[in-house]
C-alpha cells in the first residue's frame, strides 16, 4: 500500500515559514510537499483562485489549507477527487495537527450518561420544564432528572414526566420521598433516585432502574446489602456512594468510590458531581475535568450534574466535552492533553504561537498600510507597512497610529486591541478580526468558513466615506499586494 501524499497550499508570504514547520514534523512514513497558489496573503485564497491555479488531477490524497481560509471543502474534494480540509489557524499549530493520529482528535465517542438535575421543577409548570429540558439535551444531557423539593407538594409530577417521555427524554425522578418516586415510577420514569436496602420494595413495583444510596451517610455495608438484594432479584441497578463537598468528608467519599469499584469490578456506578461544582468558588470547567478524570479511571459511567449557580451555567457542556476528552484519552492511554480546548476557558496552552522575532520578520515583509495586529510574550503588536509598535497599554498606541480624524477606523482598532489586551494579560490566543474563544464557556462566533468576510459596519462605513480607503490602505492596493 502507498504512503499517504499530503499536500499544503499556501501564499508567498507564508512559503518559507510553512516549510520550516513542516520540516520539522514527523509524518510516520506520509509524502508531503507544498504548492503556493500566487498569492501573498495564503488566508485570502478563495476557492475560483485555487480552482485556476491548482492543475488537475491533484498528486495528494489530503490537501490541507490555511485554517483562515473561507472556502467549500466539500466542493473542492468533489472537484480534485481529493480531501481537502482546513489546517489549524497558526502554522506553529501544525505539529499539534499531525498529532497522535495525523488527524484531528475524534470526541464523537463517549462511555458516560448525563443526568441533568431540575432541581426546582415541582415549582415549574409543564411547559417550562419542557423547555428547560430541551436547552439540557443541546447541551448533552441524556436523562432529566425531575428534583422533588423537601414538603413541596408535586400534583403535576405525572403530567411532568408524561410531556417529557412524549417528546422522547429519558427521565429520572429525584426524590427522599417514596410516594413521589412510586407515583414517578408509575408515570412511566426511566430511573429512580434514589432508593436505600429500606425502600427496595419500590423496584419490585416498576422497570425504572433505581439509584441505591447508603442507608446513612457513609454506610458503605448497606449500600452493598441493597445491591445484594437486587442481583437476587435479578435486577438492574445504579450505585452512589455519594459525593460529599470540600471539608464535609470529600476525600473520604472519593475513597468510598475507589474501594467500591475494587469490592465490585462490574457494578454500575453514579457520581453526582453538584457538590463539587455548585459548592466551590472556581471555575466549574477545571473541577469538571478532574472529577471526570476520576470517573474514567474508576470506570463510573453515570454523572448527576445540577446547573444552578450562575457560576456553573456551562456545567452540562463541560461535562459533555469532559466525557468525550477522558474516553478518547483512556482509548490512547495519554494524558488528557490536546484533545480540545474546551475546557481552556481563562488561559491557553499556547497562547501566543508567534515569537516577537518572528512577527518582526512578518512585519518586514508587509507593503501596505493595513494594521495588522499580534500578541506576543512582551504585548500588543501593531503593525503595517510604516511602522511596527508594542505596547502593553492600548491607550499608548493611539496617538501613534494618525486615526485622530477617521472615527470608524478608530472605534475598529479599539475594539480589536482590547481584544488583544484580554489575550495578553490572560494568555489567551488572539486572532485579528475574530472573537477571543472561553472553550464551552461561552457560545464562539458562528463563522460561514465558505465565503470570505464581508466588511463590517466600521470598515465600510470607511471605505464609502473615504473613496476606498480602509484600515489604513486602499482596496486597490489591498488587491494588488494579495493577488501579486
Amino acid at each position: 500500500m502507498s504512503a499517504e501524499r499530503l499536500l499544503f497550499l499556501t501564499g508567498k508570504l507564508a512559503r518559507p515559514r510553512l516549510e520550516k514547520v513542516v520540516s520539522r514534523i514527523d509524518f510516520g512514513g506520509r509524502e508531503w510537499r507544498i504548492a503556493d497558489v500566487g498569492v501573498k496573503v495564503a488566508a485570502l485564497m478563495t476557492e475560483a483562485l485555487i480552482k485556476r491555479r491548482l492543475p488537475q488531477p491533484v498528486e495528494a490524497d489530503r490537501v490541507i489549507l490555511p485554517g483562515r481560509v473561507r472556502v467549500d471543502l466539500e466542493a473542492l474534494s468533489a472537484h480534485y477527487g481529493a480531501s481537502f480540509e482546513r489546517g489549524p489557524e497558526e502554522l506553529n499549530d501544525l505539529p499539534a495537527y499531525f498529532g497522535k493520529h495525523g488527524t484531528p482528535p475524534d470526541l464523537s465517542r463517549h462511555d458516560m450518561r448525563i443526568f441533568a438535575e431540575i432541581v426546582d421543577a415541582s415549582r415549574m409548570s409543564v411547559a417550562a420544564v419542557l423547555a428547560r429540558a430541551t436547552t439540557l439535551r443541546a447541551s448533552g444531557a441524556d436523562v432529566i432528572d425531575i428534583g422533588c423539593l423537601p414538603d413541596t407538594p408535586f400534583p403535576h409530577l405525572e403530567e411532568t414526566i408524561q410531556a417529557l417521555k412524549a417528546e422522547g427524554f429519558a427521565v429520572s425522578v429525584d426524590s427522599a420521598n417514596s410516594d413521589e418516586l412510586r407515583r414517578g415510577a408509575q408515570a412511566g420514569a426511566d430511573f429512580l433516585l434514589s432508593l436505600t436496602e429500606d425502600t427496595l420494595e419500590l423496584a419490585d413495583e416498576t422497570a425504572a432502574v433505581p439509584i441505591l444510596i447508603p442507608a446513612s451517610h457513609g454506610d458503605m455495608p448497606s449500600l452493598h446489602r441493597a445491591a445484594d438484594a437486587m442481583e437476587k432479584r435479578g435486577l438492574p441497578y445504579i450505585c452512589d456512594p455519594v459525593l460529599d463537598p470540600i471539608h464535609f468528608g470529600f476525600t473520604a467519599s472519593l475513597l468510598r468510590y475507589a474501594e467500591f469499584r475494587r469490592e465490585r469490578p462490574e457494578a454500575d456506578i453514579l457520581m453526582g458531581t453538584g457538590n463539587l461544582t455548585e459548592l466551590t468558588d472556581a471555575d466549574s470547567g477545571g473541577v469538571t475535568a478532574m472529577l471526570l478524570g476520576i470517573a474514567s479511571e474508576l470506570n463510573i459511567r453515570n454523572l448527576l450534574t445540577v446547573q444552578v449557580s450562575p457560576h456553573t451555567r456551562r456545567t452540562v457542556e463541560e461535562h459533555d466535552i469532559a466525557r468525550r476528552m477522558m474516553f478518547a484519552a483512556r482509548e490512547d492511554a495519554a494524558l488528557p492533553r490536546d484533545y480540545s480546548a474546551g475546557l481552556l476557558s481563562l488561559h491557553d496552552r499556547k497562547p501566543f504561537p508567534n515569537s516577537p522575532a518572528e512577527i518582526a520578520d512578518m512585519a518586514a515583509d508587509v507593503r501596505d498600510r493595513n494594521y495588522r495586529i499580534e500578541v506576543a510574550e512582551d504585548g500588543i503588536h501593531i503593525f503595517n507597512r510604516d511602522l511596527h509598535l508594542v505596547e502593553r497599554e492600548p491607550f499608548a498606541l493611539f496617538p501613534r497610529l494618525g486615526i485622530e480624524n477617521d472615527a470608524g477606523h478608530a472605534f475598529y482598532l479599539g475594539a480589536e486591541l482590547a481584544r488583544a489586551e484580554i489575550a495578553w494579560r490572560l494568555g489567551k490566543r488572539y486572532a485579528q478580526d475574530g472573537g477571543l474563544r472561553w472553550g464551552v464557556a461561552a457560545d464562539a462566533e458562528t463563522e460561514d468558513m465558505a465565503r470570505l468576510k464581508e466588511a463590517g459596519t466600521t470598515l465600510s462605513h470607511a471605505i464609502r466615506t473615504r473613496g476606498g480607503e480602509a484600515q489604513g490602505g486602499t482596496k486597490d492596493e489591498t488587491q494588488d499586494e494579495n493577488e501579486g
